[in-house]
């Protein structure tokens, strides 16, 4: 599943192709994605100029003047620029073509993805309203997490999964933050100190920062917005490496599940 650091590569990648460029015409081939893609959508686009690419927790948000298309990948989806025309294949669900000649290519074969819009204050969008900070913002502190823990017994990285807590640190990214900072994955959330949080913050930071410099984790099916893949697969300390010995102690990587996740960690280095 594309993560923010692969929606936020995608973000970069097709923003340069659009930005300002207004909308010609909009194919929808199949309007049947996780929620139905509005009937009047090529309505309501068609002679739009695209002011702004913006990203929201893991949704993209194209703004023009009459609103904002909101546009999430879902398990499969992905979002190609074509600067000339393809033949659409089966999973090509949607095409936005501009005055520029280029395409915008919404292409997502299990359907789990969504293309909506909306013409009111897009914070106030029943998807965005209840989201918490994005944790490359000075939003997200250790202080937040260490308050919105206490007395929760939940695993800390289903804590740190959860979108009201802090946004985008999906499975992969928990993992290998949890790694970083030496915090057991199964450990209580409520238990933790604030000290310690304040290295997992860090270490949040930092493993996203890094994800997204690299262009995102191709696991898949995930490429970016250029078509080219991310490359932060090959730094991956404990994610997918079950059996493997530890970058740190050379002691063997484990793996269990936590929330129906795989979860891989170092006995030894995380506690």
């Amino acid at each position: 599943m594309p993560e923010l650091p692969e929606v936020e590569t995608t973000r970069r990648g097709i923003e340069p192709h659009i930005i300002g460029q207004t909308v010609s015409e909009t194919v929808v081939r199949n309007a049947r994605l996780r929620w139905p893609v509005p009937d009047d959508l090529k309505q309501i686009l068609d002679q739009q100029t695209v002011r702004s690419v913006e990203r929201r927790a893991k949704y993209l948000l194209i703004r023009t003047d009459s609103g904002t298309l909101i546009i999430h990948l879902g398990m499969s989806g992905s979002l190609r620029v074509l600067k000339q025309p393809q033949a659409p294949q089966k999973h090509d669900h949607v095409d936005i073509v501009f005055s520029n000649g280029v395409s915008l290519r919404y292409t997502d074969p299990r359907r789990f993805g969504a293309v909506l819009w909306s013409s009111d204050d897009i914070h106030q969008h029943d998807l965005l309203s209840k989201l918490g900070p994005e944790p490359l913002t000075e939003g997200f502190t250790a202080q937040r997490l260490f308050q919105l823990s206490r007395n929760k017994r939940q695993p800390v990285k289903t804590f740190i999964m959860d979108n009201h807590v802090v946004v985008g640190v999906g499975n992969i990214y928990a993992n290998e933050a949890l790694f970083k900072s030496g915090i057991r994955p199964d450990r209580a959330c409520g238990k933790i100190s604030k000290e310690r949080y304040e290295r997992l913050t860090i270490a949040i930071k930092e493993t996203l920062a890094k994800a997204i410099e690299q262009g995102g984790t191709t696991l898949k099916d995930f490429v970016g917005g250029d078509g080219k893949p991310g490359y932060f697969k090959q730094e991956l300390a404990v994610y997918g490496r079950k059996g493997e010995p530890c970058i740190k102690c050379n002691t063997t990587i484990v793996e269990t599940r936590i929330g129906n996740r795989s979860t891989c960690y170092c006995k030894k280095c995380q506690r």
